[in-house]
């Protein structure tokens, strides 16, 4: 008989260590979660700076929106790469790693708001 862990998605995840706490579990969850939404927020921005044509310079406001969305777009997939290495540190009981996603999302932010405040002085 298989391992129920072993059926599991993914299974690189849930195919080692055994069961952790489950508050934890769902903890790491919830954060996956926040930065899923964190993302669409970045999506959203990106395309409402674009879409209501602000009073900036056109240049540096179509810019800013690509950031925001091209970072929209993969920070899902970092946020899950994020889950996954926790996930496997919970089961495998070791030192929970460190996040990368928090230092990406305060580059862009501070990228775009260069962009912005440029498009603001130079228009």
């Amino acid at each position: 008989m298989s391992r129920p862990d072993a059926q599991r998605f993914p299974a690189s995840v849930f195919g080692v260590g055994s069961e952790p706490d489950a508050r934890f579990t769902l903890a790491n969850e919830r954060t996956f979660l926040a930065w899923i939404r964190t993302a669409l927020a970045l999506v959203a921005g990106g395309v409402a700076l674009e879409t209501l044509g602000l009073d900036l310079q056109p240049g540096l406001r179509l810019a800013a929106s690509l950031v925001l969305i091209v970072a929209g777009t993969a920070l899902p997939l970092i946020a899950w790469a994020g889950w996954m290495r926790v996930e496997r540190a919970l089961r495998n009981g070791s030192v929970l790693p460190s996040s990368i996603v928090g230092v990406v999302l305060a580059i862009v932010v501070a990228v775009v708001g260069v962009l912005v405040l440029l498009g603001v002085l130079l228009r």
